[in-house]
């Protein structure tokens, strides 16, 4: 008959495999700012991004951003917005979790929210909407294109970590 192991080898084995999966998984750590500024963006376009896939018509009457000055509703159209919202929304909360990813995962958002705001801006200039949608398209159009672009900047210049 063979002996069992003792406590000690017992423990040794637990410790190595311990150890092995480690290996594949990813420590614990502390969540930074930027683990919840992005958490907070991403959660933001996942929302919007539901409400224009599920209610397309609603969205286009309800948001508060005189949608309906830009044209015609077409449901179709706001659905792929949405899906594009979506991904943003994806993109954005990846970013917020493995913090090696952050810039090559806000770079497209980032650049999504400026070419969003530079058609707005084009929009507006050529009269195709009134004057007032220099204020009124702000907060859901410039400042998130100034956001994601200051965001992108700044987690670019960060030094290179472990994580990264």
């Amino acid at each position: 008959m063979s002996a069992s192991p003792s406590r000690e080898e017992r423990l040794a084995t637990v410790n190595a495999s311990a150890a092995g999966s480690a290996r594949v998984a990813a420590p614990a750590r502390r969540a930074d700012a930027w683990t919840w500024i992005l958490t907070v963006f991403g959660v933001g376009d996942l929302a919007n991004a539901a409400w224009m896939l599920a209610q397309p018509v609603g969205w286009f009457h309800d948001l508060p951003a005189a949608v309906p000055d830009f044209g015609p509703l077409n449901e179709h159209f706001v659905r792929d917005i949405g899906s594009a919202f979506a991904v943003q929304g994806v993109a954005l909360l990846w970013a917020a979790f493995v913090p090696r990813w952050r810039v090559p995962l806000v770079a497209p958002v980032a650049l999504f929210t400026v070419l969003h705001a530079l058609a707005h801006v084009y929009d507006t200039a050529r009269g195709l909407v009134g004057p007032a949608h220099w204020l009124i398209d702000l907060p859901g159009v410039y400042v998130p294109a100034l956001l994601m672009t200051t965001f992108l900047w700044l987690l670019a210049r960060q030094p290179p970590t472990a994580s990264r």
